[in-house]
């Protein structure tokens, strides 16, 4: 009766062991998936990352020099926005220039700077002063705006500011020709869009003046 009576409790406890063992090793099996399904997400993240950061030479020399372009536009809508007499057409005009382009400085000054690019090209546009881009003003035309008034000044804004956005349309088509950065390709066909518009609105104002 003695005997009987021990031999219940080891029993017992050979099943608990058992037991334990079997749930231990569910729970391993259980957890390796997980480690591997947050490696392969920790690649795929990085390879996405690296593919976002690639760009070329055409998307820095786009950045580079649609900058000091864009700076120009802000400066000849800044000089007609002060003047007496403009057409309320033409001052949205310029308002208008100038709140798209201001922003658009700031995301291609920050692409620059992601890339560890400076902000203009080093010895200046193909070894040329920057103010030989295609639709830059010189010094002299930005003197004549500046002494123009009324109607005057409104016709000459716009002559000078179709040309002004032609060089940009240009230098814009070479992006999207060449560029290897996306977001900068989206940003040069936008200002392909948006100023082939105004254009066409200049056009129109320039015959009714």
């Amino acid at each position: 009766m003695t005997r009987t009576t021990l031999l219940i409790p080891a029993a017992l406890i050979a099943a608990a062991l058992t037991l334990s063992a079997c749930t231990d090793s569910t729970e391993d099996t259980s957890a390796a998936p997980t480690t591997t399904a947050g490696a392969t997400t920790s690649v795929t993240d990085t390879a996405t990352s690296d593919q976002e950061e690639e760009h070329s030479e055409t998307d820095v020399m786009f950045a580079q020099m649609m900058i000091p372009h864009h700076q120009q536009a802000i400066e000849m809508s800044e000089i007609i926005l002060a003047k007496d007499g403009i057409p309320a057409d033409v001052t949205a005009l310029a308002e208008e220039i100038k709140a798209a382009q201001g922003p658009e400085i700031a995301q291609l000054t920050d692409w620059l700077e992601q890339w560890g690019e400076p902000t203009e090209p080093q010895g200046g546009h193909g070894g040329h002063d920057m103010s030989t881009m295609d639709g830059m003003l010189s010094d002299d035309e930005i003197q004549q705006l500046s002494q123009a008034q009324g109607v005057d000044a409104a016709r000459m804004f716009m002559e000078q500011m179709i040309a002004h956005h032609e060089g940009a349309i240009t230098m814009a088509e070479e992006e999207v020709a060449g560029g290897r950065y996306d977001p900068a390709v989206e940003l040069a066909q936008t200002i392909i869009d948006t100023q082939q518009q105004e254009i066409d609105t200049m056009r129109d104002l320039l015959t009714s003046l």
